[in-house]
């Protein structure tokens, strides 16, 4: 059997082939209801259990708690499957398994010395926390970072606000983005510390789904990805006990500086869910259109010229959008390193605006290809062009990447001058 995984992550070792096809066995599944979470826009909630079941909620948990020990390559691999048959409940799965980066990359961050000796128990047990919670419990967190309030300099803006209170901290601001509102078990909120206006006051902190204070911003009707529950959260005076707070000084920054990539890194498994749908757009278009027949010929509709013509497009933007993400995980999990990080961010940056341009370019040409028999809204080719044009807004346009790329390298060039001129 051809692992649909194996269609994007290329030589899996034997443990990689194990959890892929583990990924593999819950597909029809999840593709049964997939019609259904984007008619009612809702997210299937059974899902929960059958991913809990199968031990995908802990996939990329290490096996010393309870999970199966996967990385990166076994996350991109397994939101690219799902993101063939259903990319909403994919995109929910990638921001489920993001939170893991709280606990590993803190697990990391101690070894790298970035802790000393005090605060490195409270790091260790509020890491342990996250990764026995998704792992040996199975239980479902979501991730809720962005805001409602964004920053015309900033990609990450955190206005949500802790104020210290005795036995914990209260909770107050909006959350705009974060999938799986109203299904995870749990929530994992990052805010700043009151009265630090700085990235040092950055915390996490757990929260309960049905916590006294915590309510849903708005109603998710896109027009894409549409079961992925991304409601928002409104956080009123919510109580957190010290427990459930990271609130150690500096302590974000700290574990976000052993990413490999941008930001918490693993940010390149969300844009695989979109490479999936669009392998999945080319692929199903291609097998429809050989077999639907001219009426007057009997030849396939495939052997004409102009749906040749759009059909060699979808192969060499399908193409491109593969090669350049299989390009950024080899850089973001090669070992040794290829490149240092501010290259592969830089990467990074190209990379996901790339991937969802020439991804939408598949859907579109699909949809002229199935002509107005593939306008109907739950006609895969319709369903494909709207789960697509979500890729091109997710995060931030590709517009914006690339600027920020062109940044990145113009000011490194600046700088490099400077040096080679100081040196002179």
């Amino acid at each position: 059997m051809t692992l649909t995984a194996a269609h994007f992550v290329e030589h899996m070792t034997e443990a990689e082939q194990a959890r892929a096809k583990i990924v593999e066995s819950i597909l029809p599944a999840i593709k049964e209801q997939a019609a259904d979470v984007d008619r009612h826009g809702e997210f299937y909630r059974p899902h929960v259990q059958t991913l809990s079941n199968a031990g995908l909620l802990g996939l990329i948990i290490p096996e010393q708690y309870g999970g199966l020990g996967g990385g990166l390559r076994d996350l991109a691999a397994a939101t690219f499957a799902l993101g063939t048959v259903c990319p909403s409940t994919a995109l929910c799965f990638f921001f489920h398994c993001s939170s893991a980066s709280r606990g590993l990359l803190a697990i990391e961050a101690i070894e790298a010395g970035l802790f000393n000796e005090t605060e490195a128990p409270v790091v260790k047990a509020f890491a342990e926390k996250v990764l026995t919670t998704m792992g040996r419990d199975g239980k479902w967190l979501a991730n809720f970072a962005s805001e409602a309030v964004k920053s015309e300099k900033s990609a990450i803006n955190i206005s949500t606000k802790a104020t210290k209170v005795d036995g914990g901290y209260l909770l107050n601001g909006v959350k705009s983005f974060g999938c799986a509102t109203g299904v995870a078990d749990q929530y994992l909120v990052t805010a700043g510390l009151d009265g630090i206006d700085d990235a040092s006051g950055l915390s996490t902190f757990f929260v309960n789904r049905d916590a006294q204070g915590v309510s849903e911003r708005q109603k998710w009707d896109a027009i894409g990805m549409r079961g992925t529950e991304t409601h928002g959260l409104i956080l009123k005076d919510v109580f957190v006990t010290d427990a459930d707070a990271l609130t150690i000084p500096s302590a974000f920054v700290r574990c976000m500086q052993v990413s490999r990539g941008s930001f918490v890194g693993n940010q390149l498994a969300s844009i695989a869910v979109y490479l999936g749908q669009a392998w999945s757009v080319y692929h199903t278009t291609l097998d429809t259109l050989t077999k639907a027949k001219f009426g007057d010929s009997g030849k396939s509709i495939a052997s004409s010229p102009m749906h040749q013509q759009l059909i060699g497009e979808m192969m060499a933007d399908l193409e491109t959008a593969m090669l350049w993400l299989r390009r950024q995980l080899e850089l973001e999990t090669a070992e040794p390193e290829i490149l240092p990080k501010n290259e592969v961010v830089k990467r990074w940056r190209l990379c996901k605006g790339q991937v969802s341009e020439y991804g939408y370019k598949v859907a579109l040409n699909a949809l002229k290809c199935t002509g107005t028999s593939g306008t109907s809204f739950s006609h895969p080719s319709a369903h494909g062009l709207r789960e697509m044009a979500m890729a091109l807004v997710q995060a931030f346009p590709a517009e914006r990447g690339r600027l920020m790329a062109a940044q990145m390298e113009v000011e490194g060039a600046e700088q490099h001058q400077f040096s080679v001129g100081q040196n002179q």
